[in-house]
């Protein structure tokens, strides 16, 4: 669990997200809060739920970016969902349990992939034993030395410089799992979980021979050594323990399933259908997944949604008391749109001029072509949809076409984006609403 305090946790989320201050602030508190929880004695430490929160703000000003990036300082299982999946037709009575669910899966994936960088050392070490087993095959009379440890020495030698890794050898490895998909009726989710296990079950402890070069060989077998090593039963209990005190849901376009004011109720029975088959999970209940029995009680629930045509009022009240901490994000200017390009650890300039960089090309954006590459995405953004931040990606895909195309056969040239630049590729398609519809 993070020990950062909530200064510490939003100079981090400073670091990807410009702006939203105010949610930043947010969601610091709501994590820094389950560490204070942590440390409160019992019985009031069962009592103290997660005070869970609602983002109000258009599309693409960094909500679900600031919930993802606080699972990753939390280190803790994180899933997104669109509240609108349950609405859709052939979802209408889905199990919203099956939100629960995945995010149990997520959180035994991530505790054992944890444990196998853990068991790494171990298992390279073991992967090298066999690999040698291979290379100098002994007699299989364990009364008999295998092979001459003199000899074995200097294949070690020879593995560790890399003087093997083309040689081919043949390994046996754990097969995979039999991935078997099995669509069920809504409410009989723990059948098809039992069935899936079943059949994974059914290629438990069989193997495959594969005749691979040494260097292939070694990731293999370090993988399927490291594999060996984990402790299922240990995953399991620790996934379900970091679910239940650290799980991170964001719900997104939870302002969808909002019963309007003064629209006709038959029309949005299944919207809010949807509202009170998400209440017991953030009020708290127990789930039935294939690893245990998950409390939802300390999960923390993030909702968000742009508010356009209903309020956080239409929401039904019940539903409104679990989400108490309010958040409206602001709309992006020009200015910001300029910050997002340059001055997260991720901006996209530093991603397009690595990118080009591949292919030898110095990529050079100016501080007017980044402030006209700004201009031109607002003014999109203001013509034909506000899609926030997510507008740069069309901007710039458009812009760098070109030399993204003709890159290899350009030699080591510098290529300068500055204003002109950029005016004489985006400024007639900005200025023409009809070509900025389809194209920008």
């Amino acid at each position: 669990m993070s020990e950062m305090t909530p200064r510490e946790i939003v100079q981090e989320l400073d670091k990807y997200i410009i702006g939203q201050s105010e949610a930043k602030r947010a969601v610091a508190i709501a994590l820094r809060n389950r560490w204070r929880r942590a440390q409160v004695p019992a019985p009031l430490h069962q009592e103290i739920t997660p005070k869970n929160i609602l983002m109000i703000g258009p599309t693409g000003v960094g909500k679900t970016e600031i919930a993802r990036r606080l699972a990753q300082l939390a280190n803790a299982p994180f899933i997104k969902v669109e509240a609108t999946k349950f609405t859709e037709v052939g979802y209408v009575g889905k199990d919203v349990e099956s939100i629960i669910r995945d995010l149990t899966e997520t959180a035994v994936d991530m505790i054992r992939s944890e444990r196998q960088t853990a068991m790494r050392q171990r298992a390279e070490e073991m992967a090298e034993e066999r690999i040698l087993d291979a290379l100098i095959p002994g007699p299989r009379d364990s009364s008999v030395p295998r092979n001459d440890e003199g000899t074995r020495q200097k294949f070690r030698k020879m593995l560790r410089e890399g003087k093997l890794d083309q040689q081919e050898i043949e390994i046996e490895v754990a097969a995979p799992k039999a991935g078997v998909e099995i669509m069920a009726p809504a409410g009989m989710e723990e059948m098809t979980n039992q069935l899936r296990d079943m059949f994974s079950n059914m290629s438990q402890g069989k193997t495959n021979t594969r005749k691979v070069p040494v260097a292939e060989a070694q990731r293999l077998l370090t993988d399927d050594e490291a594999a060996k090593l984990v402790n299922e039963e240990e995953v399991r209990a620790l996934a379900l323990e970091r679910v239940q005190s650290g799980g991170i849901v964001f719900i997104d376009e939870i302002d969808k399933v909002a019963v309007r004011s003064g629209s006709q109720q038959g029309t949005d029975i299944s919207r809010e259908g949807v509202q009170r088959d998400l209440l017991p999970l953030v009020e708290g209940s127990n789930v039935s997944t294939r690893y245990g029995v998950v409390k939802t009680d300390h999960i923390l629930f993030i909702a968000s949604g742009a508010f356009h045509l209903s309020k956080p009022s239409d929401l039904i009240p019940e539903l409104q008391g679990r989400l108490p901490i309010r958040v409206e994000l602001d709309a992006l200017s020009a200015a910001d749109l300029v910050r997002i390009l340059q001055e997260p650890e991720n901006a996209l300039v530093r991603q397009y001029s690595a990118l080009l960089a591949s292919d030898g090309v110095t990529l050079q954006f100016t501080d007017d072509g980044v402030q006209r590459i700004a201009e031109i995405a607002q003014q999109v953004n203001e013509r034909v949809e506000n899609i926030g931040a997510r507008r740069l990606h069309t901007i710039m895909e458009r812009l760098l076409e070109e030399v993204a195309f003709t890159a290899p056969d350009l030699g080591q040239p510098n290529v300068e984006v500055n204003a002109a630049y950029v005016d004489g590729r985006l400024q007639d398609l900005a200025q023409d609403e009809d070509l900025s519809r389809y194209i920008l």
